[in-house]
């Protein structure tokens, strides 16, 4: 006969014996056992600067970002530092006139750039900047490169690029930012910028810069969407299809002397985010792009989706991909929605 005894029907005690959900029950015990922790130091802050105008000038497409004067963007850092953001990224809006076709504007002493990083250096010396290394915003075809017969010149792009380099690096620059996607540019730039004395200046290499569709709105503060028209940069960028590919342009920057790495947009590829930090445990950052910050503005302004809650989300999805940092236009907006937790 079957033994109905209690002890029989429940030797391990009551189903189930582990319960998840334990370390799940109150607010303390979730922060107690959470795995990766949000804070301000966790944020780079792309900001948009221009010459003259208005002090700030808002980007349509993206809501609650603004191009800002340098007056502006020294106030700006100034709010950046005490909040405990480390570091600003710059990208600059430049006008249809000073666009060439060499993109002599993006090495002139005295740009919109020049200007802003002295002036935050100036007043703000406790932060760290950033600038992008690329021609996009300075060309007329709104290209990364220089352009012949419809292709994009690798070797050529990359003597415009050191140029770039050594004129951020004279002005101040603490890390330059190149995303042109030229191949073998990270070790020409890093000898350029040791031979001329500037052996600190960090690298962060776009190492897996997708040619992506999420740009559409960065494209549109920098002013050079309109230049770039119908055109793709499918040629230089990577494929979105291809993660192999990405370990390998991750390799190479690490070997030509990258310090940081960087994938690029930043949710579509936390795959790459993920396999590139287990593959080199070196600083990695995830950039979440224009496309992504204004398609969650878009739904939270129709109320489809609650704004703070998914900022924060979003944002704790890539330091659970490994990400050490991101750049994210919400950066001000999360150090508050941080302080109410």
């Amino acid at each position: 006969m079957p033994d109905n005894s209690k002890h029989s029907r429940q030797p391990f005690g009551q189903y189930p014996r582990v319960r998840m959900r334990r370390n799940r029950s109150d607010d303390w015990v979730r922060r107690l056992t959470a795995e990766q922790v949000l804070t301000p130091a966790d944020f780079i802050w792309p900001v948009f600067v221009k010459e003259g105008g208005a002090a700030k000038e808002p980007v349509p497409s993206l809501p609650g970002v603004n191009r800002l004067t340098v007056p502006a963007l020294v106030k700006a850092a100034e709010q950046a530092a005490r909040l405990g953001i480390p570091m600003l990224s710059l990208f600059p809006y430049v006008p249809k006139e000073k666009k060439t076709d060499d993109a002599r504007e993006a090495y002139r002493k005295g740009n919109v750039i020049d200007k802003a990083i002295r002036a935050i250096k100036q007043a703000v010396p406790e932060i760290g900047i950033m600038s992008d290394v690329a021609l996009d915003p300075y060309i007329s075809h709104g290209q990364d490169g220089l352009e012949r017969g419809g292709r994009i010149l690798n070797d050529e792009t990359i003597e415009v690029l050191i140029k770039q380099s050594l004129a951020l690096a004279e002005s101040g620059v603490d890390v330059i930012g190149p995303s042109d996607m030229m191949d073998g540019r990270i070790g020409r730039i890093r000898d350029a910028l040791d031979a001329a004395g500037h052996s600190h200046v960090k690298i962060m290499a776009y190492s897996a810069k997708y040619a992506s569709n999420f740009y559409g709105p960065f494209r549109d503060a920098v002013g050079s969407k309109s230049a770039l028209g119908r055109a793709d940069k499918r040629t230089y960028q990577m494929d979105p299809a291809n993660g192999d590919e990405a370990m390998r342009e991750a390799a190479l920057d690490v070997a030509e002397g990258a310090d940081m790495l960087m994938v690029k947009p930043g949710l579509p590829y936390l795959d790459v985010l993920w396999r590139m930090k287990q593959a080199f445990k070196m600083p990695t950052f995830a950039y979440q792009v224009s496309g992504e910050y204004a398609m969650l503005k878009a739904a939270a302004g129709k109320g489809w989706l609650d704004n703070d809650k998914c900022v924060l989300e979003t944002l704790m999805c890539f330091k659970r991909a490994g990400a050490d940092g991101i750049l994210t236009y919400s950066a001000v907006e999360a150090c508050a929605l941080l302080k109410r937790l």
